[in-house]
């Protein structure tokens, strides 16, 4: 099939995305309704929930940061299915944050940094999504945010496999702590695009 023009795909591609997205937002909602819900059944963990944060926000920039793919001359079946993969690895992390059961772990930081390869591999493979997610939303999209976009993602590689390497509390919260503030970032940088 030849490549549609994007005012006739992308609402279609945007509907999938947004029910993968949708299913991670709705995982870490639940989770958060669940600790409100059972105060005492799992110990909290400030490394647990600043990564929950973290996600959401995540979750919201990337419906948002997707939304410049309407502006896109063609979109492709091969495109739809790297935005799906892209959105499904969004939920992953999500679902490793509020997992099906904690009974051999406790509490949710022993899972966390027991999962953390994974966690933060999957993260990692979010940093390369988002370069080809860049590179098919063109030049235009780039220079919008080119200077702070360069030091993104090799500075997220690397806090990715620092948090891989240790199980260190302070390094986690650093990380975490990091993380978020460079989101807070991304978000001022929004308001200001969007005025």
């Amino acid at each position: 099939m030849d490549p549609a023009p994007s005012h006739e795909l992308f609402p279609h591609i945007r509907i999938v995305m947004g029910m993968v997205i949708g299913l991670g937002i709705t995982r870490l909602l639940t989770g958060i309704a669940g600790l409100i819900q059972h105060p005492k059944r799992h110990r909290r963990s400030a490394i647990h929930l600043m990564w929950v944060f973290s996600m959401l926000v995540e979750l919201v920039l990337f419906w948002w940061w997707e939304f410049a793919l309407s502006r896109v001359p063609n979109l492709n079946f091969g495109i739809f299915l790297f935005l799906i993969f892209y959105a499904i690895t969004l939920f992953l992390i999500s679902a490793l944050l509020f997992p099906d059961d904690l009974d051999e772990y406790g509490d949710y930081e022993e899972f966390f940094l027991d999962r953390r390869r994974w966690f933060f591999g999957l993260f990692a493979l979010t940093f390369f999504f988002d370069i080809v997610d860049t590179a098919i939303k063109g030049a235009e999209h780039w220079g919008q945010f080119s200077t702070a976009y360069v030091v993104q993602i090799p500075l997220g590689l690397a806090l990715c496999v620092v948090a891989c390497l240790t199980r260190r509390r302070s390094v986690q919260l650093a990380v975490a702590a990091f993380h978020i503030g460079y989101q807070f970032f991304w978000l001022a940088t929004v308001l200001e695009a969007t005025g």
